[in-house]
């Protein structure tokens, strides 16, 4: 059997290998047990995991070092299991149904948001023929990336401190990103390459933990990529490694609920009749709405008009999803997503806790009217950093959480840069698990809310799904 051994003379310190790569379904399987028994509420019973059957290439297909393949299979593994207990609850069958997981097919799906066609053509050749705006009723990019520098505001960069790179993010808006390393948005460059030589110019005049203080000062995106060591001996992983993969928990001092039986339907999914309201955007978020939606639910998923998004994930992201434009800043259409959410047995959020709060939408607030109708509800976030730590209010993305935790760095060592230097992994991987996370959660919550009542609080971050590839267990 292989031995998980340090990959310090590989991939740097605090990292992890194989001596002997086992093939990726047999890895599947392992990690399934692995995370089975570090996930409360969820079976470890021998005789419901051996259920699930996995296949594919012994090798996998996700460039990199980094299991992605693995830990996708065994997450999808799982809300497979989590899905048969809700059919069990629903139609009183206690029957042995199995899950089937094609390891290559989890590993596609980590890059399908990119994968999408329409009339016969991808979203890439749509995007090169300027034609991919058009097919929307607005143009939700406008100009995030109309100029070379915006487009390089997101890249890693080498800083002052000899060996140690910083992962920019212009976010939806670059501006701000450049102008506090003291970049005129509006200089003119040629090309992308002329972008990022001016940028490194000026990154490189900074230490490391200066520009992370001047980031997070301003509230802007931005992190130090670390070598896998050195995240986990940040305050923030510590205060992130103190909760589980799968976090969720019942709200057991709201207001009592009871029991509420899974709606009865001719739609034999396994969440068909659950209402799902989500306030998201980009990747993580709508991953969950989409996943749901695919496993039967009702999914509303509500858009901001104003707010900037990218207009190819729309073609991907809203499949089963019915949309509804809601300005929040106005008053009138606030209510009608109070509304809506009155109604809903799911509600996912991925704003920051003070934003939405002001809206009315809190946990609190969720809670109180949950109480009031005598239905319990299962309330969502979904952030960068996690619930918790001196980050958790910080914005970030996959690309920050690569860079954070280690990935970045581990991926420029597989590509033989022994001098620091950080390479972005290929695909948005934590993006896309922790969408997955957060269903296997909700899924749970669902369950546990038919079974004894109550509400209950999901929570899924970036940075827990990226630091997973990093712990000595995938």
């Amino acid at each position: 059997m292989a031995q998980i051994v340090s990959g310090a003379d590989i991939y740097g310190q605090g990292s992890w290998i194989d001596s002997e790569a086992p093939p990726v379904p047999d890895d599947a399987r392992r990690l399934l047990k692995v995370l089975a028994e570090a996930t409360p509420g969820f079976t470890t019973d021998p005789a419901v995991l051996d259920t699930v059957s996995f296949m594919g290439s012994s090798h996998s297909i996700v460039p990199g070092p980094l299991k992605s393949a693995v830990i996708a299979g065994a997450l999808h593994a799982m809300s497979g299991i989590v899905a048969n207990e809700l059919l069990e609850l629903r139609d009183g069958q206690s029957s042995r149904r199995t899950v089937s997981i094609d390891t290559d097919h989890a590993a596609f799906w980590l890059g399908s948001v990119g994968m999408t066609k329409r009339n016969g053509q991808t979203v890439q050749e749509i995007a090169r023929n300027g034609k991919l705006a058009a097919i929307f009723p607005k143009d939700l990019e406008g100009d995030i990336f109309a100029t070379p520098l915006k487009l390089r505001a997101t890249a890693n960069y080498e800083t002052k401190d000899e060996g140690v790179w910083f992962q920019l993010h212009g976010s939806l808006g670059a501006d701000p990103v450049l102008q506090t390393i003291g970049i005129d948005p509006s200089q003119e460059c040629s090309s992308n390459d002329e972008a990022y030589r001016v940028i490194a110019e000026h990154v490189r005049k900074f230490g490391a933990h200066e520009l992370e203080m001047m980031y997070f000062v301003q509230g802007l995106c931005g992190s130090i990529c670390y070598t896998p060591a050195g995240w986990k001996q940040t305050r923030m992983a510590k205060d992130l490694s103190k909760h589980p993969l799968i976090n969720y928990k019942q709200q057991t001092h709201a207001t009592p609920t009871p029991a509420i039986p899974l709606p009865v339907s001719a739609d034999k999914r396994p969440l068909a009749g659950i209402k799902v309201v989500e306030l998201v955007r980009i990747i993580a978020g709508p991953v969950m709405g989409t996943t749901l939606a695919a496993l039967g639910a009702d999914v509303i998923r509500v858009n901001c008009g104003r707010l900037p998004d990218f207009n190819s994930l729309q073609l991907t992201l809203n499949a089963g999803v019915r949309t509804v434009d809601v300005d929040l800043a106005k008053e009138d259409e606030v209510k009608q997503l109070l509304r809506l959410v009155t109604d809903a047995d799911v509600f996912i959020q991925g704003y920051r806790p003070g934003v939405i709060a002001k809206k009315g939408l809190s946990l609190d607030n969720l809670l109180e009217i949950a109480g009031k109708r005598g239905k319990g509800i299962v309330y969502v976030e979904e952030n960068c950093y996690g619930p918790d730590g001196p980050m958790a209010q910080r914005p970030g993305w996959q690309q920050i959480a690569d860079a954070a935790c280690g990935c970045s760095y581990v991926i420029g060592r597989s590509l033989g840069h022994k001098d620091g230097t950080c390479v972005l992994p290929a695909l948005p991987v934590p993006d896309m698990l922790t969408g997955l996370i957060g269903c296997i959660g909700i899924m749970m919550a669902i369950r546990d809310r038919a079974r004894q009542g109550g509400s209950y609080h999901v929570f899924a971050s970036l940075m827990a799904a990226a630091a997973l590839h990093l712990s000595p267990e995938p």
